[in-house]
Order: structure tokens, then C-alpha cells, then sequence
């Protein structure tokens, strides 16, 4: 094995494995001359009084554009979208750093493999940080990335002495301790896979159990060399691999997976089970009509087509169902999530996906979740994933939703709750039930559970019930009603919970989430002054659904009756998540009431909630109002993103300003 130039692998006289970081410890300050001392080749001393950066989202690691690429490249601009424009191009790759420190949240945001790879690329073998979120900690296991929350490691490394592997797995399921010792997911699962490791089977004995709890034990592989599965129980903190039934990727991530998969298992690899994996181009589909001068220079275009390229080839090569653009120029036929919900998940499932928000599928009452590029090639493989059994937490939410106000508001007040900001959401399950829950539609309750993630949650659910049966047999013609209901589970009523919350819909406040953090959400009359808007933007799998139509028009058609339009001032966008939902605003003649209100309608597909279609922001003082999920910096463009429902987008598009939709 060659040397690498950042870690020394050792043994310990104890004979522990263990390594030694070669280089320079980069500690990113919220005092951002600090960094760029850092970043200059001073070494700037470690200060626990100095306050680090939380939050640092993988879409500041590695921006959307940055993810065009897929190989090592990605070295060259790892935190290029850090807040602040400290670090540019090669800044990382260049200072001769080995470990990364920073505050809270580390990795939140996006599912993408990109950001901890480019992190590794540029030199970087170990994270430290107060909290680091699920997705972006199990990509960085899978890809043998040190991480660690351990600050008592900083002087110790910097004395030169030698830390043992097994002090990075501290914390850590069996599972995940196996593959952080054998320095990734691909070494491991070959070892699982001939029989050479034997991950325990669940032994849990019967308990009350949680509806994620009941999910994953059905689904859980109780022998390995037969593939049996149905374990009798499970409980919080088991290792388990269990039976996929969904597995999907997108033309962001399906570039990087199949690499991972040829590189690890030959140009001759076949996927198992095809008919369950489906791959989507639905991200960069507008991308060009967007796409700056200066990254089309550098030939991001180019690169980018090539991954819708590259997707196309490897679905055709191994019988894969691609659910593509259409060639009239009319979006794609869906957003991946959204497909998911009409098309593909079913409750009880195991549903993954390379994107954070699969957890949209969560409202069908599956188990829908977001994974690194090396946990679907795997999977590809294998047709299973490791899953650490999460605690849940439950949303118990009664009362009712007065005008105005959905889904969105609920969410963004869940998010703003201390239990949310200080981190004990993540990794957890979000459970939403209660008597307002089972009278909110297929869609409200979507919104809840794709939104979960932003809590650094795995996922949110919710319990299939009538609802469910009927929403599936509308959209998906002739789906036996028993079949449906017999795929379905209950938490057990005395089941346990990390943590259980009330929330009271009569007492709920319009909300809106300040720019920076989905987590920032506030009253709308809590803003102060009038918030003057630039752009409005009704879209993404959050903002497209048909329940959101029916709400855009609502707005837009009182705002027509009373002679009003668009404000002079503001561009509003409103675009479809699938051409189901663009055929379901078309039969009630939604977009006749939004041209005559003066919106721009954009066919289905992804856009400006990943930086990537009509409605991003071109300024850092643009001002948009957004029905999307995130509003991480940068998210989408550089100007300051407000979140809110697309009631309030639509009113505000309207008012000129941020609004309530009574003020329309």
C-alpha cells in the first residue's frame, strides 16, 4: 500500500491498530481572518474560547456546482461555499491539513457523498466536531473518514502521539465500529458477504415497539447465507441489515454510485433485483437555462450533461427504470420524491435513496431514508442496508389548522423548538400522529416528513390509514384496498420514545424561517418591519405537490378577482414536481389563474431549491420567499432565502413584501 502523506497506520504496543495524523489541523472560526491565517500557513493556536462554525452544511462543503464532478477533482473545491468566501478553489487541498474542526451540525443538509469525499480528497483524514449529523457520518464510515466529537483529541494529536482506531468508534453500533476498522463499507461487506464477518442477528427479545421499530423488524436479515428476514424484535441502538424494497438515485449521485460499483466489483457487475431500483433525472434538468457564463467556462455545462450521460448508459446497461426528461423540452416526468409517493412506495417498506429528503416517503408509513453513493452501490449489490435501529421521537398533534395556515407552519415551529436546535434530533425518527394528523391530506402529511431531515432526523413517518388506501387507489388505479391495509403497521401503545411533544394547532402561528437555517423559524409578525422580496418560488418535492397548487391558486385567483397581479417588483415561479401534478393543475385550470396573475409556470422537475433552475437568486442582496426545505447559504444562489408555506409565497409575490395570505 502506497504511504499517505496525512496519517501513519501503527500498531499499538497493546496491539491495537491505530494512526497518527501527518499534517495540520485546520480549526474553522467563526472569526473568518482566523481561517484565512490558517489557510495562509500560519498555525493558528487551538482556543476552546473562540467560537467554531455550526451548521456547516454539505452545500457549503461542496456547493451543487461542485458536484458535477465525481471523482477526486472534488479535492480541489471541498468548503468553497463556506459562508464568508474564506476558502477558494485548491485553499483546503493546499494548506497540508489532515483534521478538520468545527461546531455543531456538521454535515447537515443534503445526503450527498460529495462533500466528505472532497474533504478526504483534499487531504483531510479526520472531522472533529460538537455534533455531526447522521447522513453526512455514515458517508464519511463508508469512504473510511475519521470522524470524531471527541475535543480532548486536539492536544493530543498535536503532541504527535498515536490514537487508537477504535477511540473513533466510540458511540458507534457494531456494524458501524467493523467498517470504520476496516477503513470502509465496500472491505467490509465483501468480508460479510463470504462469510468471513458474521454480524449478530437481532436478538431482541418481544417488546412494545414504534412503527419504524415494527418496519425494520419484519424487514431485518436474520440469516445472512439464506437472506431469511423477520426478526421477533428490535430495539434502539441494534445493528441490522435489512431487505430493501425501493432503491433509488438521481442524476446527481448515479455517476458516483456506479463508479463505486465498477471499482469495486468489476465492469461486469449486474445489480440484484432491478425491477426495485429506479434512477431519475430530475435535478439538473433546467440547469442550463441558469448556469452562469463563468461555470459554463469551465465547462460545468459539459460536465454536468455528462452525468445525465452516464446515468442513461448504466440504467440501459443493467435494465434499470429511468425515469427521464421528456425530449419536448416539457421536465421531466417526476421528482423523485413525488414518483415515490404516486408511483413506487408502498407502507411498510424500506425505502432509500440518494437524497436526504427520501424521507418524503415516510407519509405512506414506510421506512424512506437518504444514503451516501457508497451505501446504494452497495446495495445495488447486495440488496440490503445497515440500518442502526433510531430511537423515535413522537409529534402528537391535535387541534385544527385555521385559514391560512399548513403543514409548512407546523413543520417550521417543530423545527424551531429547542429539542430541534440543540441536536437532539438527529438521527432520530420523527413520528407524527394525533387526530390533526389523520385529517391533514397525503400531501400536508408529505410535507411533514420531508422535512424531517432538516431536524438532522433519519427520517419521519407516518401511520398508513384510510387515507393512504384512498390516495393510492386514485393514483395508482386498481391497488387492492386489503393488500394495502395489510402492509401496514401501528406503533404499540406502550411503546417507548426518546422524547414525546404535544403541539396544539389552535394555538400555532403563521411561520417563516429566517435565511440561514430551516431551524430559524419564526412568527411572520415576529419579522418587524415590511421583508421586501425580489424573487418568490413555488416548486421543489416540498413546494410541488398538488395540495400546493390548489393553495398558489387559491391566493392567485383572490388576488385576480380584486384586480391585483404580481408586484411590479417580483418574479414569481411555480413549477411541478411531476406531470402527475402538472395534468392535476392543468384539469382545474390552474395555470389560466397563474398567467393572469403574472406567474412564470416551470415544467416538472427539480430547479431553484438546488441552485439549478428558474427562480435562484443571482445577488447576495436578492431577497427570495420560498416553499422549499432548505435555506442553507447558498442553497439556492447567493442571495438571503426566507422559507415559508405557498400560501405565503403566493402573498407575497402578490404584497411585494413578506404576507400573510389574509393580506390578499
Amino acid at each position: 500500500m502506497a504511504s499517505d502523506p496525512h496519517v501513519q497506520h501503527l500498531t499499538l504496543p497493546d496491539g491495537r491498530p491505530a494512526v497518527r495524523f501527518l499534517g495540520r489541523m485546520l480549526f474553522l472560526y467563526e472569526n473568518l481572518d482566523l481561517v484565512r491565517r490558517q489557510l495562509a500557513g500560519e498555525d493558528v493556536p487551538w482556543d476552546p474560547n473562540e467560537k467554531l462554525i455550526d451548521n456547516i452544511s454539505t452545500d457549503e462543503i461542496t456547493p451543487a456546482w461542485v458536484c458535477f464532478y465525481f471523482d477526486e477533482t472534488l479535492g480541489d473545491y471541498s468548503l468553497v461555499g463556506l459562508r464568508g468566501g474564506a476558502i477558494e478553489r485548491n485553499s483546503l487541498k493546499d494548506g497540508g491539513f489532515a483534521v478538520i474542526v468545527s461546531g455543531k451540525s456538521k454535515g447537515c443538509g443534503s445526503s450527498r457523498e460529495t462533500a466528505p469525499y472532497s474533504e478526504q480528497a483534499a487531504g483531510i483524514r479526520l472531522v472533529i466536531a460538537q455534533t455531526i449529523e447522521k447522513i453526512y457520518g455514515q458517508n464519511s464510515q463508508n469512504i473510511g473518514l475519521y470522524t470524531s466529537l471527541d475535543f480532548g483529541l486536539i492536544p493530543r494529536i498535536q503532541a504527535g502521539e498515536a490514537i487508537a482506531v477504535d477511540e473513533f468508534c466510540a458511540g458507534l453500533d457494531p456494524v458501524a465500529a467493523d467498517i470504520v476498522r476496516r477503513g470502509g463499507l465496500f472491505t467490509y461487506n465483501r468480508a460479510r458477504l463470504s462469510g468471513e464477518v458474521r454480524p449478530s442477528a437481532p436478538n431482541t427479545p418481544v417488546r412494545p415497539m414504534t412503527l419504524v421499530e415494527k418496519i425494520i423488524a419484519h424487514h431485518a436479515i436474520v440469516d445472512a447465507a439464506t437472506g431469511q428476514t423477520g426478526a421477533v424484535a428490535v430495539q434502539p441502538g441494534d445493528a441490522v441489515f435489512v431487505r430493501t424494497g425501493v432503491r433509488f438515485s438521481h442524476d446527481y449521485t448515479t455517476a458516483m454510485a456506479q463508479a463505486s460499483f465498477r471499482a469495486a466489483l468489476g465492469d461486469a457487475a449486474r445489480v440484484t433485483d432491478p425491477a426495485s431500483i429506479f434512477a431519475f433525472r430530475d435535478h439538473l434538468t433546467f440547469l442550463k437555462g441558469v448556469m452562469s457564463d463563468k461555470h459554463k467556462a469551465m465547462g460545468l455545462d459539459v460536465q454536468a450533461e455528462q452525468l445525465a450521460v452516464i446515468q442513461r448508459q448504466f440504467c440501459a446497461a443493467q435494465g434499470i427504470r429511468l425515469y427521464d426528461e421528456h425530449a419536448d423540452g416539457s421536465g421531466s416526468e417526476a421528482i423523485c420524491h413525488n414518483a415515490v409517493l404516486e408511483d413506487l412506495g408502498v407502507p411498510g417498506d424500506i425505502i432509500v435513496g440518494t437524497d436526504s429528503h427520501t424521507c418524503t416517503g415516510g407519509a405512506l408509513g414506510a421506512f424512506a431514508f437518504g444514503v451516501g453513493s457508497t451505501d446504494m452501490a452497495n446495495t445495488w449489490y447486495s440488496n440490503d442496508i445497515r440500518v442502526s435501529v433510531p430511537h423515535s421521537v413522537r409529534f402528537v398533534v391535535s387541534g385544527t389548522l385555521r385559514p391560512g395556515l399548513s403543514a409548512k407552519d407546523v413543520m417550521l415551529r417543530i423545527l424551531a423548538t429547542p429539542f430541534i436546535k440543540d441536536g437532539q434530533g438527529i438521527g432520530k425518527v420523527l413520528e407524527f400522529c394525533g387526530p390533526a394528523i389523520e385529517a391533514m391530506s397525503m400531501d400536508e402529511r408529505a410535507t411533514l416528513t420531508n422535512m424531517a431531515v432538516e431536524a438532522g432526523a433519519t427520517t419521519g413517518i407516518i401511520a398508513a390509514d384510510d387515507t393512504t388506501v384512498a390516495w393510492l387507489g386514485r393514483l395508482r388505479p386498481g391497488t387492492p384496498a386489503d393488500r394495502v391495509r395489510g402492509q401496514w403497521f401501528r406503533s404499540d401503545a406502550d411503546a417507548s420514545y426518546f422524547a414525546s411533544f404535544d403541539i396544539d394547532l389552535d394555538q400555532l402561528d403563521l411561520m417563516v424561517a429566517t435565511p440561514g437555517d430551516p431551524r430559524n423559524g419564526v412568527p411572520i409578525g415576529d419579522l418587524g418591519a415590511p421583508v421586501k422580496v425580489d424573487l418568490a418560488y413555488g416548486g421543489s418535492c416540498t413546494g410541488g405537490k398538488m395540495a400546493d397548487m390548489d393553495m398558489y391558486a387559491s391566493v392567485l385567483r383572490a388576488a385576480v378577482d380584486k384586480g391585483k397581479r404580481v408586484h411590479p417588483d417580483v418574479q414569481l415561479y411555480i413549477q411541478y414536481g411531476s406531470q402527475k401534478i402538472k395534468q392535476y393543475a392543468l384539469d382545474r385550470g390552474y395555470p389560466a389563474i397563474f398567467a393572469a396573475a403574472g406567474a412564470k409556470v416551470i415544467d416538472p422537475s427539480c430547479g431553484a431549491c438546488i441552485n439549478a433552475g428558474p427562480g435562484v437568486s443571482k445577488t447576495a442582496d436578492t431577497v427570495t420567499i420560498s416553499a422549499i426545505n432548505r435555506n442553507f447559504p447558498g442553497r439556492s444562489g447567493p442571495g438571503k432565502v426566507y422559507l415559508a408555506s405557498p400560501l405565503v409565497v403566493a402573498a407575497s409575490a402578490i404584497a411585494g413584501h413578506i404576507a400573510s395570505p389574509d393580506q390578499i
